[in-house]
């Protein structure tokens, strides 16, 4: 068995350390002991864009935000899923894994952060959902869960407040999509609070359908898509 090797580690905003690391042809984004991505497993990530395409398969020219850029798996999806008109923002906190996907990762990420339809935010997607141009839908993954695992203060994201503050950033019909590594009663209830339309979806962690199962929440703006 080959040994895992850190790359380079990047401190976060507000504390926090990631770790890139390889075995072999395999790549891992650690915060401290816990694994946010490997490079075998994209399958859920994929279907984060794929799924909330679907549902916006009557919007022309739809605006996307998507929180967390990673391994750029729901990047990639995205491009494939929206059509030629999407405007598709990433936001992402921290330099250094921008950095990862020109260097060690581009080999999996690929031209996506040329794609003329990407917008990069380099910040906080906080201040990317409040950034006043309403989005058809938000979609983050910035954690393994509704929680701030990797970030304290990605809390907010998940509150009630935060979840109002999302809602309000939504087009008519436009939906919100949580990732998360598991399921999580009281943030289902929490969405529900919110006054959205919910779908909780479990879906695979890999693109061949096996391995761990993961949840997808859709919160939707009640209204019609224009």
């Amino acid at each position: 068995m080959l040994p895992w090797i850190k790359l380079d580690e990047a401190t976060m905003p507000g504390g926090g350390v990631l770790k890139l690391m390889q075995r072999g042809t395999e790549f891992s984004i650690m915060s401290g002991t816990t694994e946010l991505m490997n490079s075998r497993l994209s399958g859920s990530e994929e279907q984060l864009a794929t799924l909330s395409a679907a549902r916006l398969a009557a919007r022309a020219k739809p605006r996307i935000l998507i929180g967390g850029l990673g391994m750029g798996f729901t990047l990639r999806a995205a491009l494939q899923s929206f059509p030629a008109g999407s405007e598709i923002v990433v936001a992402e906190l921290v330099p250094e894994v921008v950095a990862w996907a020109r260097g060690p990762l581009n080999a999996i990420h690929g031209t996506s952060l040329d794609d003329d339809r990407v917008k990069l935010h380099q910040g906080d997607v906080a201040t990317a959902i409040t950034s006043g141009t309403p989005f058809d839908a938000i979609l983050l993954d910035v954690d393994n869960g509704p929680d701030g695992l990797s970030r304290p203060a990605n809390d907010r994201l998940y509150s009630a407040a935060g979840l109002a503050t999302a809602k309000a950033a939504l087009t008519s019909g436009g939906h919100l999509a949580v990732w998360s590594s598991a399921p999580d009663a009281k943030f289902t209830k929490r969405l529900r609070q919110s006054g959205m339309d919910v779908e909780e979806i479990g879906v695979r962690a890999t693109r061949s359908g096996r391995g761990a199962r993961h949840t997808i929440w859709f919160a939707t703006r009640p209204g019609r898509l224009a």
